[in-house]
């Protein structure tokens, strides 16, 4: 994983992205992970030197035209690389070619970039947990139908040096 400092400018973008958004339907924390989430879209985007795409389907445009949708979570600690990587099951019809994983601390001061991986490839080696199941490897009770990875299997399928 890739530790990361969360500037003013991006801190500011998600402010203005997130007040427009609201709450979206199946939002897991009814709008309380915007902010997180476009904080570390916009990490992101300038780690990747992306374009800016924010659509249902992909957030980011690579210069190759490979589109990623990040997937963020907001963190108390530095993440272990045995804390998983998810998505929610509704989310897996995105026409989007790669996940690009993030953490985000409570303070927005530092980010975590955990992998790039192909969206097909995630789901082929991720497990499925229904909404109410216990995660065996850390106790979480899942809010929603999920895929979970952990982020050491992430990190070993991720692009992360391409930068594409």
């Amino acid at each position: 994983m890739i530790e990361l400092n969360i500037k003013d400018e991006h801190v500011e973008k998600a402010k203005v992205k997130s007040k427009e958004m609201g709450v979206l339907n199946n939002s897991i924390r009814q709008g309380k992970g915007n902010l997180c989430g476009f904080v570390g879209e916009a990490v992101i985007q300038d780690y990747f030197k992306a374009s800016e795409a924010n659509t249902y389907d992909y957030d980011l445009i690579l210069s190759n035209g490979k589109k990623i949708d990040v997937k963020t979570k907001q963190t108390k600690v530095k993440p272990r690389d045995y804390y998983d990587c998810s998505i929610a099951n509704f989310n897996t019809r995105q026409n989007c070619d790669y996940y690009a994983f993030v953490r985000v601390n409570n303070e927005l001061s530092k980010a975590w970039f955990l992998g790039l991986v192909d969206k097909k490839e995630y789901l082929e080696k991720s497990r499925f947990l229904k909404k109410g199941d216990v995660d065996g490897d850390n106790g979480f009770v899942v809010r929603a139908d999920c895929h979970n990875l952990s982020i050491n299997q992430v990190w070993k399928m991720s692009k992360h040096e391409d930068k594409e």
